[in-house]
């Protein structure tokens, strides 16, 4: 069985947006070429990704252009190549279309479907989007929470969480720190069975 992972950059306040709209890109971010060779590594160990819908516009179409622009550093076209070629599931209500390997799932029955998913695959499966994070934390789905901590306030933004889900323990399962005061933490979630 495999196991959802949300992987987010966020404040210290957990916040994931400055601004409505950013989509975790704002100038609050500090992603040195170190950090971004982490992501790429942690990308290229997933079994796929899941994503929402704007996560997934945020990121196509300018990962699969991003392969072959030479005027990004290496390690970004790096990343393109990583995410285009991967297998991913859209999960949207209004998308009928996708290219870049990826499955559209969605409708009432989106999180069975997306719990058959996790059933029948090995690995870690990569979740991008608030609003998918926080259905799949509801149906008691989600199994990690994989933070990229900047070192800001922001004060205000977008939750890592859409809504509040009610208190849940965390085991940490991996830490480490990068350039510019970022910190990864890696939670398994508990359930209360």
């Amino acid at each position: 069985m495999g196991r959802f992972v949300y992987w987010m950059n966020v404040s210290l306040d957990l916040k994931i947006e400055s601004a409505p709209g950013d989509h975790n890109a704002g100038d609050w971010l500090r992603i040195t070429e170190r950090l971004h060779r982490e992501f790429n590594d942690r990308a290229r160990g997933l079994a796929m990704s899941v994503e929402g819908r704007i996560i997934y516009e945020l990121m196509d179409p300018f990962w699969p252009n991003a392969r072959t622009d030479e005027s990004l550093p290496d390690f970004m076209r790096e990343y393109g190549e990583i995410w285009t070629s991967a297998p991913k599931v859209l999960v949207s209500r209004t998308r009928t279309t996708a290219d870049h390997n990826t499955k559209i799932i969605g409708g009432d029955d989106a999180i069975d479907q997306l719990a058959a998913l996790r059933a029948e695959t090995d690995g870690l499966i990569g979740v991008g989007g608030a609003d998918l994070a926080t259905q799949l934390l509801r149906a008691q789905l989600l199994d990690e929470v994989m933070l990229f901590t900047h070192p800001v306030i922001l004060g205000a933004g977008r939750p890592l969480f859409d809504e509040p889900i009610g208190r849940l323990d965390l085991d940490l399962i991996e830490q480490a720190s990068f350039d510019e005061g970022v910190t990864l933490h890696r939670y398994s979630i508990r359930y209360d069975e």
